[in-house]
């Protein structure tokens, strides 16, 4: 049977875990590496539903976007939530992977996902991980002209957004005609996106002030940050099917947005 540490070996000769920034955790977090894979379940976020829907399909490893640990851990009594999931894994003998900022930062990455589902084409990073790399944060390319409303309305139905939030103060910009994209948290290249020449950025957690500062230069649409990055789950699901046409991959029906919208 295929081996923990197999599968994450394919992922990361997707996702070199060289590209993670500096900041992140990717890699194995909890688990045998040399343990039998028996199923996997794919997840943006380890959450106590997922490790007890991966149980009950009889999953022994998740795959996930974000990180279960991500700071340091100085114990491991259940005190807090992570610690708690921890100890869940190992007792139900689930391996935790997560590929993180380095499936951001990968060519066919998270950010160029999202540009295939909006048809996005010559794509080339926002922000290079070395000088004219084919790899980086975010990514900028070309659409067909489409007015600039009929193009949010695609946007917002592409991601699922319930309450699309974009800049009113770009009243010039009446065709997209080219996009910029990052997956999660990505005002911090709000500035790349204009270099670029970017009539539009996608993204998710843009502040009230990067509207504000920076509404006027460039059409910003928030997508949110959950809605961007659910399509990791597809890059995982590719890389794994093909490096193993035999294992069992289950995208999760327990996942839900943590953040509400009444």
């Amino acid at each position: 049977m295929t081996k923990v540490r197999e599968v994450a070996a394919a992922i990361e000769a997707f996702a070199p875990l060289g590209l993670q920034e500096s900041y992140d955790n990717a890699g194995l977090q909890v688990g045998d590496p040399d343990a039998e894979v028996s199923g996997i379940l794919l997840c943006l976020d380890v959450t106590e539903d997922i490790l007890e829907e991966a149980a009950r399909r009889s999953c022994s490893m998740v795959v996930s976007h974000h990180p279960l640990i991500f700071r340091g851990l100085k114990s491991l009594t259940g005190a807090d939530e992570t610690q708690r999931l921890v100890l869940r894994a190992l007792r139900d003998g689930i391996a935790v992977y997560s590929a993180h900022t380095n499936l951001d930062s990968t060519r066919s990455g998270v950010s160029c996902e999202m540009a295939g589902m909006l048809g996005v084409r010559n794509l080339r990073p926002l922000e290079p991980s070395a000088p004219d790399a084919p790899t980086g944060l975010g990514v900028v390319g070309d659409i067909e002209p489409a007015p600039k409303l009929a193009f949010l309305r695609k946007v917002k139905e592409k991601f699922g957004v319930r309450a699309l939030r974009y800049s009113a103060g770009r009243r010039d910009i009446l065709v997209a005609k080219r996009v910029a994209l990052c997956g999660g948290s990505g005002a911090s290249l709000i500035e790349k996106a204009i270099d670029a020449g970017a009539d539009v950025y996608i993204t998710g957690d843009i502040k009230y002030h990067d509207f504000t500062g920076y509404g006027d230069r460039i059409l910003l649409a928030d997508v949110g940050h959950y809605e961007s990055e659910l399509c990791s789950e597809h890059i995982f699901s590719r890389i794994i099917r093909e490096a193993f046409p035999e294992m069992v991959v289950y995208f999760p029906e327990s996942e839900s947005n943590p953040i509400k919208i009444m």
